[in-house]
């Protein structure tokens, strides 16, 4: 305690004075560096996807830069404050120098998420607010740093994944979505009924005005898909808004069943019987008709 009540007693007013203003500078110079960082964001003119999503990507890259940025400015200020306390700050440097690279070596990881991370953020792959697949992983992306993404998958989880595991990431929040419905007609159904029934369907969805925002183009009927003895699968493929895929395959499909119903037409009905102990069953006939030509 001693100590420390005669360095504060031997602190000049000069100096105090210097140590001062090198606080006010940093202050300063961060909040011109705030300033600067916010001229990087454009706001959305619209509300289209592509304007908001720009916007987006434009406040992620404001905030990593002005996190990095600051944090050097403060680091520089404390070695000028070391030097008015008659404290050589070059021996720190250097140990500081050897221990980074010590830590280097054994923070390579690091080093590497925050790389990527930085390209991540440069590249637009994606940001907060889009949908990503990651592996077995997928789910709205609520943070990103230069260390770490993190999602909130369907679960309700947030999943945490380290930029430098990501190497293929596929963005579903982007332009369009798109996704292909298959319907199974009973083998022997004439084709040209069900493709009217079908494109009926279609057009009632595209007509709904409920649903007409979510549609980018389609659905429509892309043809037989497959035939063989148990049914005839027609195929019909829609675009539609980011994420909106899913709902409306449910939508269209319910609509497909109203109206092949509405029209009397049948679907695949495919049963399938499973023989038990049928090996044994066939053994015996073999065996029996071997005895009868004796």
């Amino acid at each position: 305690m001693s100590r420390v009540l005669e360095f504060l007693s031997g602190i000049t007013l000069s100096t105090a004075l210097h140590l001062l203003g090198i606080i006010l500078l940093a202050l300063l110079v961060n909040r011109f560096l705030r300033i600067l960082t916010k001229l990087i964001v454009k706001p959305a003119t619209n509300q289209s996807r592509a304007a908001q999503a720009r916007e987006q990507q434009t406040r992620t890259l404001a905030g990593v830069l002005y996190s990095a940025v600051s944090k050097m400015v403060w680091v520089v200020a404390l070695i000028t404050a070391l030097d008015l306390f008659g404290i050589n700050p070059t021996p720190a440097l250097t140990l500081a120098g050897l221990a980074s690279v010590a830590v280097g070596f054994g923070a390579q990881n690091l080093v590497r998420d925050m790389i990527t991370g930085f390209y991540i953020v440069l590249e637009d792959q994606y940001a907060v607010g889009d949908t990503i697949q990651f592996g077995d992983a997928t789910g709205r992306v609520e943070h990103i740093t230069l260390r770490r993404t993190v999602i909130r998958d369907a679960r309700g989880a947030l999943v945490t994944i380290a930029n430098g595991e990501i190497r293929t990431v596929a963005n579903l929040s982007r332009d369009w979505s798109q996704t292909f419905v298959d319907v199974s007609l009973a083998p022997e159904t004439a084709l040209d009924q069900p493709l009217a029934a079908l494109e009926a369907a279609c057009a009632e969805l595209r007509a709904d005005a409920a649903w007409s925002q979510a549609l980018v183009d389609g659905p429509r009927i892309l043809g037989v898909q497959s035939i063989d003895r148990s049914a005839t699968q027609v195929r019909l493929q829609a675009r539609t808004a980011p994420t909106r895929q899913d709902e409306v395959a449910r939508e269209l499909r319910r609509r497909i069943h109203a109206e092949l119903q509405k029209r009397g037409i049948p679907f695949s009905s495919v049963q399938r019987i499973e023989l038990v102990g049928a090996t044994e069953i066939a053994a015996e006939a073999a065996n029996s008709l071997a005895g009868n030509d004796r």
